[in-house]
């Protein structure tokens, strides 16, 4: 069973994850995904809100649902590096603007990310 935040809608959040693991590539172009009843068990939520998870992510073409098989990630690979890049910035805008927030300049966001990736050797 997961947990979910109060902010925000839970079929998004299972969105989110699912991103997620395909940017990780912990679930591959053409993979199947889990059916909605395995989704729902496994996640602690109603079958509907799974469906309507899979709805939106065929909406944004990350999925497609062949009828009788089930739902699977896309094999169109262009798309895949789009959602990565798209996940990549909104990590970055966040990022800066929290540490904006803070009060850091752009030149110490800038700093501190290269002592931090020479300090853990990345």
């Amino acid at each position: 069973m997961e947990d979910f935040q109060a902010t925000k809608p839970i079929y998004m959040q299972l969105a989110e994850r699912i991103n997620h693991k395909i940017v990780r590539r912990e679930l591959h172009a053409g993979e199947k995904l889990k059916s909605v009843r395995e989704m729902a068990v496994e996640s602690g939520v109603n079958p509907n809100t799974v469906q309507r998870t899979y709805s939106e992510l065929e909406r944004m073409n990350i999925v497609e649902t062949r009828r009788g098989q089930g739902t699977f990630v896309t094999e169109d690979e262009g798309k895949l590096e789009q959602l990565r890049d798209q996940l990549k910035t909104e990590h970055i805008t966040r990022f800066i603007q929290q540490m904006g927030e803070m009060g850091f300049s752009k030149n110490e966001m800038v700093k501190g990310l290269q002592e931090y990736i020479v300090k853990e050797g990345q």
